[in-house]
């Protein structure tokens, strides 16, 4: 059963984690999460000129995708920090902005393409991001976002979630909200595009490879580079942290290949248009 989201306290509980996780996301997950950039934009097709408007931007990667595709870029993230490295790492050509993806600040039909990679499993009413996309896009606009598949295709989670399973303490509890893998579950992802008022959804798995460079790193990447699962893993009392940091290193090297750990993970993206109103045609 679906638990009911604590938004308020959700919402802080993410702003927070991701506030901590700057710094280790970058080298522990982004050689993996910037593997789904060339299948989000490949699906959505950003031609020059375009406005695009990327939610969740963290370090900027996929806006600057769009910048190189000849998009005026826009980018928001809810973390100032994360912004603040995005500004760092890509100084010129984007307007990065601190922003709030269930309460975007631009007008209606600024856009005519939004991305949103990896960002919709991290908020507390996606329903409502989607729909604030939809508003925000063009007649014709393209919204599309990037989720992981399932543990049983997504390896690399699997490991992490199981030892927190077998060996977290159950006095661990952090604010409520939707099911991480939720839009994993492909007639879930689709829905939540046709609810938001986009047309023609479509849906595409993707098989990735996590590259590590050893059965160590898997817990670091989670610890210190993400804010739900991390902050699952930083709320552990000591003794039981230590436990879950074991599980994963053993089970992690059982993918050790030469001198790395090569875990299999896979992604979906989503992709919808939104409508012309009844009568008017798109040029």
């Amino acid at each position: 059963m679906e638990q009911k989201a604590d938004v308020k306290a959700f919402k802080q509980f993410e702003h927070d984690g991701w506030e901590k996780s700057v710094a280790a996301y970058d080298p522990l997950f982004g050689s993996l999460t910037t593997q789904m950039i060339a299948p989000l934009i490949g699906e959505l097709k950003p031609a020059k000129g375009e406005r695009l408007l990327d939610i969740a931007t963290g370090p900027g990667y996929v806006a600057a995708k769009g910048l190189a595709c000849g998009c005026i870029v826009s980018a928001i993230d809810i973390s100032e920090t994360m912004i603040a490295r995005a500004r760092e790492a890509f100084p010129q050509g984007i307007d990065f902005r601190v922003g709030d993806a269930e309460a975007l600040m631009f007008g209606e039909a600024a856009f005519d393409v939004i991305t949103m990679n990896f960002g919709i499993l991290h908020l507390a009413q996606p329903e409502k991001a989607a729909r604030e996309a939809c508003k925000a896009l063009k007649p014709g606009g393209r919204f599309g976002f990037t989720v992981w598949a399932q543990p049983e295709l997504s390896i690399g989670f699997s490991i992490v979630l199981r030892a927190i399973e077998l060996h977290g303490s159950p006095v661990v509890r952090l604010p409520a909200g939707p099911p991480f893998f939720k839009y994993g579950d492909r007639d879930q992802g689709l829905a939540l595009l046709t609810s938001a008022g986009f047309t023609s959804p479509k849906a595409q798995l993707t098989h990735l490879t996590w590259r590590l460079p050893s059965a160590d790193s898997l817990f670091e990447a989670f610890y210190a580079g993400t804010a739900r699962t991390g902050g699952n893993l930083r709320a552990q009392p000591e003794e039981n942290r230590e436990r879950i940091r074991r599980a994963v290193r053993d089970s992690a090297a059982r993918y050790e290949k030469a001198d790395a750990v090569e875990l299999p993970m896979a992604a979906w993206v989503y992709v919808g248009e939104k409508p012309a109103p009844e009568g008017q045609r798109i040029a």
